[in-house]
């Protein structure tokens, strides 16, 4: 499965997607910077991102509760 879950805006030229993707047979979650080609209002993915084996979902979701707790804490958020 290849499909886009969320998308919003790093910056004025550049987005971050969140999405599923599938690579060389494995399921991934994949979590990338998109960036807006010169000259085009078409977006592509850069090499700046991450993408972790589905299986790692919960992982990942702890770590970011910590993010998020450690930020609260730190009256960052």
């Amino acid at each position: 499965m290849d499909k886009t879950i969320a998308t919003f805006q790093k910056n004025k030229f550049q987005e971050i997607r969140v999405g599923i993707r599938e690579f060389k047979g494995n399921d991934l979650i994949d979590i990338r910077t998109w960036t807006l080609t010169q000259g085009t209002e078409e977006m592509v993915p850069t090499a700046k991102g991450v993408s972790i084996n589905i299986h790692l979902l919960d992982d990942l979701r702890k770590a970011l509760d910590k993010v998020e707790k450690t930020l609260k804490e730190s009256s960052m958020l």
